[in-house]
């Protein structure tokens, strides 16, 4: 497993924080596809889901809460 980097790490914070992707991207600068892109990125390097998604919103999960 790699390590995560700072910049997945600020981006899943400001997702968690903000609760929506594309208030996150906004805050962050770049775009929600992006974004997107990157959380699974860290997800897959970390072999766990740290955000449950809907339509509708998002929210950590257990794991990405701790």
């Amino acid at each position: 497993m790699r390590r995560p980097e700072l910049g997945e790490m600020n981006a899943f914070l400001t997702v968690a924080e903000r609760r929506s992707f594309a208030k996150a991207a906004v805050q962050l600068g770049i775009s929600r596809s992006r974004l997107s892109e990157t959380i699974r990125a860290l997800e897959d390097k970390l072999s766990v889901r740290l955000l449950n998604r809907t339509t509708r919103s998002v929210a950590p999960t257990a794991v990405g809460e701790g």
